[in-house]
């Protein structure tokens, strides 16, 4: 090895006495060693929020947020949320009876003690259901379903979450869809917020709460939106089929005693009110959208009843297949069909024979609004109110003309 050799290898290695270059080196090294570190903070974080990474640590925390928000959501409505219990008089129920033996006149046995010392029958109180509904306002007013309270004949009970009692008296029922006003002597009460089903989208996660079976109190399930304006024929037990427009498709499980209990948006706020199930699929249940019932709502703070307008026509929605089977001119609109003996195409004295409409007329038009499969005549006239004065557009006989109707009301 040469002189020039040696000095290359040798040039920047600091001789013993030079304590200067040590310190200059040891400073640079250990801020070397800071910015790696840092560096490698700043780059772990950055790319596990990268949008390209779905690192298991960011998965993680999305299903812990997610959980925390259900959590908090449940925690807070669930003291809002009440069960109704149905009672009866067994001995006023045909078929039921108090004593061991079926016998004697309206169920009674002659050899069983059921009469009290006056020689009446004596009432035999049971629950015999049980539904779900919220409260509203802090003074105990309750939103059910109207299949939960329809029985006249029944008494109420509204059980909160807290394992109070209370008496409660069925204020109103929505002569057309399946909702209802309850009231109970209270106050103080906590309320679930009504949101807005207009902004509803398909995917979004939902949570129901609810008696369900009608024992289980404040159930929780979770799932999301899985329709929207979804048409339903609902069957109750005693109060046949009814037809429900509009609602929404959830996959969350609502069971039986569920009816009137709400379905909450992931902020906690009420855009359902659940209803009816499937029992033909599996995790299909059905809620009345809220907005629906606010329209409810401000009827019953208006007129102290639920009001809802009525035209008084037995109508069936055109498409494709209902033109060619009636050989109509058009592929849309509201087609008044053959009445039968207790349910005429148009209805005596209604506001559709004040205005002379009849069977096979086509209601074309609902106030400007093309009546079709996605604005139905129920639908659109369900924004209205008794004695609103509207504008039809209908085909009769094959000639296009507008009429005037003042709308009625639904008895």
């Amino acid at each position: 090895m040469d002189d020039n050799t040696h000095k290359a290898l040798t040039a920047d290695i600091p001789r013993d006495g030079d304590k200067s270059s040590i310190r200059q080196i040891t400073f640079v090294i250990l801020l070397s060693f800071l910015f790696g570190i840092a560096g490698s903070i700043f780059g772990s974080t950055f790319l596990s929020q990268g949008p390209a990474n779905q690192s298991l640590t960011g998965v993680r925390t999305i299903q812990v947020s997610e959980e925390s928000a259900v959590v908090d959501v449940v925690k807070r409505a669930s003291p809002a949320v009440v069960s109704i219990i149905i009672s009866k008089d067994l001995n006023k129920i045909p078929g039921y009876s108090t004593s061991p033996f079926d016998l004697g006149p309206f169920g009674l046995d002659p050899f069983y003690n059921n009469r009290n010392n006056s020689g009446s029958v004596q009432p035999n109180i049971q629950e015999v259901g049980g539904g779900s509904g919220f409260i509203i306002s802090s003074d105990g007013l309750i939103a059910t379903n109207k299949h939960v309270v329809e029985d006249t004949a029944a008494t109420y009970t509204v059980l909160t979450n807290d394992g109070k009692k209370y008496d409660a008296e069925v204020l109103s029922r929505d002569p057309i869809n399946d909702l209802a006003l309850v009231k109970i002597k209270a106050s103080g009460l906590p309320t679930l917020s009504l949101g807005d089903t207009t902004k509803l989208e398909i995917g979004q996660k939902v949570i129901a709460i609810g008696n369900s079976l009608g024992q289980y109190r404040n159930t929780v399930t979770t799932g999301v939106v899985s329709g929207i304006g979804r048409t339903i024929t609902a069957n109750g037990v005693s109060s046949g089929s009814e037809q429900l427009e509009g609602v929404i498709q959830t996959d969350a499980a609502i069971n039986p005693g569920n009816s009137g209990g709400p379905l909450l948006d992931i902020g906690g706020s009420v855009i359902g009110i659940n209803t009816a199930i499937d029992r033909q699929g599996q995790l299909v249940g059905f809620a009345i959208p809220i907005n629906d019932f606010k329209k409810d709502l401000e009827s019953f703070n208006k007129f102290g009843r639920i009001v809802k307008p009525f035209l008084g026509v037995r109508y069936v929605l055109i498409n494709d297949t209902i033109k060619e089977e009636n050989k109509l001119a058009v592929n849309y609109g509201a087609f008044i069909v053959p009445g039968t003996a207790g349910n005429p195409a148009v209805a005596p004295g209604s506001s559709a024979e004040k205005a002379g409409l009849k069977e096979g007329d086509i209601i074309l038009e609902f106030n400007g609004v093309q009546i079709n499969q996605e604005h139905s005549l129920a639908q659109v006239i369900k924004d209205y109110n008794p004695d609103d004065v509207v504008k039809m557009k209908i085909l009769t006989k094959g000639t296009t003309k507008d009429i005037t109707v003042t709308l009625g009301e639904t008895k």
